[in-house]
């Protein structure tokens, strides 16, 4: 279970907390500042499709390759702590695979969480893990993920902006555009929510004040 930010001072990121904040910051600070959640359809599929994989333990897969599921992981470096969905390995050595219920976008925020995965297996197994792997539910596909030189200095990035919203203990504004209509959190945020200041006070004209 994630710390709650008094008890510690963000030295340690929640990777799920990475990938809120790739998609939008706001979503990442009403999560893990306010602790505030709210589920949806998207959300629900995805508590389904994850069912299985966070039972926890080794295993193999039908294709016989050994498993781990629900892996806890972290990198003191990068300061970031999580857990894998599954965790493969071929010939030894440690692939990530992330199952998501949707759609794989090459780029997506999704890119960051098992970016950081690589990393901490990198560190833990003191291995060459070159790549990473995202199991889109819809599509029942695997989509390999590269964790180069480019994928690493955007992580490196997107975790210093999180980790000082984090400390800053303040909600940045809300994106207001198309990520906001299938966010969970859109009833609770109220992106498009705006107060006109020259609304709430409205002075009389000159010579009414009796009336």
């Amino acid at each position: 279970m994630d710390e709650s930010p008094t008890e510690q001072e963000w030295t340690s990121i929640p990777i799920s907390a990475i990938e809120h904040f790739g998609y939008c910051p706001r979503q990442a600070a009403l999560i893990h500042l306010d602790r505030y959640f709210a589920d949806n359809v998207d959300t629900q599929r995805g508590h389904f499709a994850h069912e299985v994989v966070d039972a926890g333990g080794p295993g193999v897969s039908r294709t016989g390759v050994r498993t781990w599921t629900a892996l806890e992981v972290s990198d003191t470096t990068l300061g970031v702590h999580g857990i894998c969905d599954v965790v493969e390995f071929p010939d030894g050595q440690p692939i990530p695979v992330e199952h998501k219920s949707g759609s794989y976008r090459p780029g997506s925020a999704a890119d960051l969480q098992v970016a950081a995965q690589v990393i901490c297996l990198r560190g833990m197994f003191s291995a060459d893990v070159p790549h990473g792997v995202i199991f889109a539910g819809r599509q029942r596909r695997r989509h390999e993920v590269v964790v180069d030189d480019a994928l690493q200095a955007r992580l490196r990035d997107v975790v210093a902006r999180l980790r000082a919203v984090l400390r800053a203990g303040s909600l940045p504004p809300p994106v207001n555009d198309r990520r906001c209509d299938r966010c969970s959190l859109k009833e609770g945020c109220m992106p498009d929510a705006r107060i006109d200041a020259s609304s709430l006070f409205v002075p009389l004209p000159l010579g009414r004040w009796d009336d």
